[in-house]
């Protein structure tokens, strides 16, 4: 009977592994593939994340366009177009596209609207802050939304946060104004950039805590939730740009006729929708906490080149003011994962977990 329990023991330990006993010398093999897959799918968030910040720049730091809600509208019409693009070919091909349905329902939107305002003042304040500030400073004048997630956490969620968590938030700060003053040093500090960087940060930040409210308004889908925003974006940006006067801007720009402009600001509006699904693709590869690790170290990596591409001459405070935004961001994470890590080992029978307060940290 026992010789029968461990045989029943053994097989379902192959099976729950995905291999018999055959297929031990395919386990290596196996393990690599999966590694490859892997590399290549953050390999393809670095690229897909890193070119959409630089092609943002480029298109934003135009002389002859000063437009950048223009270029942020564009974004979002081709991302509803994308969407529906999206939708026609897994409705054509169910089997080979996997793609949500989508169907304009105006109490969704109506629903989904709070937040598309938040989402518009994340892109907006987003790349106001790239093109004022650019690519090599980027990091660091948007590093605060670690900050920000800790602050509007307490305050909307009344979500309390360790002191090592505090800690890395402390080092981010540190890193934050060192920044600022060794760019105000260099001469090349821009107040406006810097406070559309803060600003980013909040609505990053809002729009996380946001985005898990609307949820269920979608049925879960990220892609749906979207589609909503961005065509709410389309929407709203109208009276935003005649407001701030870059209708009549658009209209007496010369290039509007040239092909070169609009692949470019197609392009950019097709990365823009891409990130979501790299995004997406490395979480599911690896982990959420793999996944803010990964961008960490590509904000590492997209500082570095931004230098070496605009051959820029930094000193060593400047520096430090980057690697102090990247290990307190790191560090955060790390400390989060373990708290995450601590809530869900399963308690004994036994165990109290009276007065134990979950900090997603949103």
């Amino acid at each position: 009977m026992n010789r029968i329990q461990l045989k029943r023991s053994r097989i379902l330990r192959m099976a729950l592994a995905g291999t018999d006993s055959t297929a031990q010398g395919e386990k290596g093999e196996t393990f690599f593939l999966r590694a490859i897959k892997i590399a290549l799918v953050v390999a393809l968030y670095w690229f897909v994340s890193i070119t959409m910040v630089f092609l943002n720049s480029y298109l934003l730091d135009s002389k002859e366009l000063d437009a950048p809600l223009f270029v942020t509208f564009y974004q979002c019409v081709v991302s509803v177009g994308l969407c529906c693009l999206m939708n026609f070919f897994s409705n054509l091909c169910p089997g080979y596209v996997d793609f949500p349905s989508i169907k304009f329902d105006l109490k969704v939107s109506r629903e989904v609207l709070p937040l598309s305002i938040v989402f518009i003042g994340m892109i907006t304040f987003n790349n106001l802050c790239l093109k004022n500030v650019g690519v090599a400073f980027y990091t660091v004048g948007r590093s605060l939304s670690t900050v920000f997630n800790v602050l509007l956490s307490y305050v909307i969620l009344k979500q309390t946060t360790s002191f090592y968590a505090l800690l890395c938030c402390g080092v981010i700060l540190g890193g934050f104004w060192l920044g600022v003053d060794q760019e105000g040093v260099a001469g090349s500090l821009s107040w406006s950039g810097v406070i559309f960087g803060v600003l980013a940060s909040a609505c990053v930040s809002l729009n996380a805590i946001y985005t898990k409210k609307v949820m269920p308004v979608v049925d879960g889908s990220i892609w749906r939730l979207s589609y909503y925003n961005n065509l709410n974006a389309c929407v709203l940006f109208l009276p935003l740009m005649a407001m701030f006067g870059e209708l009549g801007r658009v209209v007496r720009f010369n290039g509007l006729a040239e092909l070169h402009f609009w692949s470019m600001m197609t392009v950019g509006g097709v990365f823009g929708f891409a990130i979501g699904y790299v995004t997406g693709l490395q979480i599911k590869f690896t982990s959420p906490l793999t996944h803010n690790v990964s961008g960490t170290a590509k904000a590492c990596a997209q500082t570095v080149l931004a230098v070496i591409y605009y051959a820029s001459s930094k000193s060593m405070l400047w520096w430090t003011s980057n690697l102090m935004v990247l290990v307190g961001s790191f560090g955060y994470t790390w400390v989060k994962g373990l708290e995450m890590k601590k809530v869900q080992v399963p308690q004994e029978p036994h165990t109290s977990v009276t007065g134990q307060k979950s900090d997603p940290g949103v």
